[in-house]
């Protein structure tokens, strides 16, 4: 996989200064018009052997083209913030809106590069973490994101007359440290692991390019062409990107019955024995949330429901219980202008909550699969592929220890109606409803048929869906609860 990289490339300075001046050009061109178009998104992972000149392209790059369109991240060891949430979690946050060139210095790569090299996993777990990067990648090509990565190469020997060079000399000695001679040091298990985790991360949708990093002239023409071309090629296309649907076809059940229609939607229970359950859910709720070994986890609570269906009412019992320094509510509407020039997950990746911390969003990434499909805002291969990201999604947040529970408040049609009617006479209640909310009703047999297909396809062991019949508003909201502290008990082994 190096090999090519190892024999010695070389650009004269003449040569050199002959095609920079078309070069950068051209990259100027095609950042221009990839910002005024909008469409993707480029984002750019840079890579290699220490002294390769992974900081030197960076800053040549940042040179070239209009630093004003690029977002350059560096990453380090991951700060308290990120070690309570998804590993992948910091790498959502910087990735760059359509239009935008995202240039990342060291990534997720080296997260799972260097816990190899380090000790720090074994094979199994390196493999899990390069399992991890292939589904986000795979989920950012689907979305339109050109996704390039770069490994800057230099054997064992020029690395250490490289370092010795740069230390030598007193205006370079400090960009080396002592990390780079530890580095030196492990170079064949970098190099081992490094083409390991290559080989398999190798695709064509984010695929690596080695380039041979002892030249610098031959280092900075090579990456900028390689960046010119994918963007010229991404640019030429006479359509929108379009990701391909590798998703199973939905088949129908052969007689019409549907998961929802076998719900007892009318349960009863008396205000009384409401309010007496009520009190003392709370209080058991609010003693989890305070357990000493909740502090290793975080609680992610997803309300999806029919409109009216008393999701509001559920989640201000929820609140009430909890600490107010503990807990974030995120209501979700349709996308705003930042959010859509992002991937879909990232509006909801950014509210992640960290340890010890609750977050409770009423409405979801759901919405993927029920209003984006059954209103057409999503195209079929979009919402279809959402079941598999969504899951990926969950169990990455399970993987870190967050306990995610998700609830289908589910009410009759007739109950609905008398609840719209209700809201729009009640001056207080007014805002509550909305001209969208009758055209959903118009839609109701759509929506349950999306409804059914989205729990067949994201109800899971790990994550599975709690369905609550909503006609009765006090037993939905006691079900919800009780559900809540006997997942936290069954966790936390309360």
């Amino acid at each position: 996989m190096f090999e090519s990289a190892e024999i010695g490339h070389v650009i004269d300075k003449s040569t050199y200064k002959a095609e920079e001046a078309a070069l950068r050009e051209a990259l100027l061109d095609v950042q221009y018009e990839l910002k005024q178009r909008g469409e993707f998104p480029l984002l750019l992972l840079l890579h290699g052997m220490d002294g390769a000149g992974r900081g030197e392209t960076l800053s040549q790059i940042n040179e070239w083209l209009d630093p004003r369109l690029i977002h350059t991240a560096a990453f380090d060891k991951p700060n308290d913030d990120a070690r309570e949430r998804p590993w992948m979690w910091r790498y959502w946050r910087e990735l760059p809106a359509k239009g935008r060139i995202g240039m990342f210095f060291g990534s997720y790569y080296s997260d799972a590069l260097f816990d190899r090299v380090d000790g720090k996993s074994n094979r199994d777990a390196f493999d899990k973490q390069l399992f991890d990067i292939l589904r986000f990648e795979r989920m950012l090509a689907n979305d339109g994101v050109l996704v390039l990565k770069f490994w800057l190469h230099l054997t064992e020997d020029k690395q250490k007359k490289r370092l010795k060079t740069l230390e030598k000399d007193p205006a370079t000695a400090w960009r080396v440290s002592q990390a780079d001679w530890q580095h030196h040091q492990q170079y064949k298990r970098i190099r081992d692991n490094a083409e390991h985790m290559m080989r398999l991360t190798n695709t064509a949708y984010a695929p690596w390019l080695v380039v041979d990093g002892e030249d610098a002239n031959y280092r900075s023409l090579t990456v900028g062409r390689a960046l010119l071309q994918a963007l010229q090629q991404r640019l030429a296309l006479d359509h929108a990107w379009q990701a391909r649907s590798d998703v199973a076809a939905i088949t129908p059940p052969a007689d019409n019955k549907l998961l929802l229609e076998s719900l007892q939607l009318d349960q009863t229970l008396s205000k009384g024995d409401y309010q007496r359950q009520l009190e003392a859910l709370q209080g058991r709720l609010n003693g989890l949330t305070r357990h000493p070994k909740f502090a290793e986890h975080s609680l992610v609570l997803a309300f999806e429901g029919n409109d009216a269906a008393g999701k509001g009412g559920a989640i201000r019992r929820i609140t009430q219980a909890l600490d107010a320094r503990r807990y974030r509510i995120v209501p979700v509407a349709a996308p705003t202008e930042e959010e859509r020039a992002q991937p879909w997950l990232w509006r909801f990746w950014r509210h992640v909550p960290g340890k010890g911390k609750v977050t409770i969003f009423d409405r979801s990434w759901y919405g993927r699969v029920l209003v984006e499909r059954v209103e057409g805002f999503a195209s079929t291969a979009d919402w279809m592929r959402g079941y598999y990201e969504i899951n990926d999604f969950e169990h990455q947040l399970r993987d870190n220890n967050a306990i995610v529970l998700k609830f289908w408040l589910a009410i009759s049609a007739d109950e609905q109606l008398t609840r719209f009617k209700s809201r729009e006479e009640t001056g207080f209640k007014r805002f509550k409803i909305t001209e969208e909310d009758w055209r959903n009703r118009d839609k109701w047999d759509d929506y349950k048929v999306a409804v059914c297909d989205m729990i067949d396809r994201t109800s899971t062991s790990a994550v599975p869906w709690t369905l609550v019949p909503a006609n009765n508003k006090y037993y939905a909201r006691i079900k919800i609860l009780t559900t809540i502290c006997e997942a936290l008990e069954a966790k936390l082994g309360a």
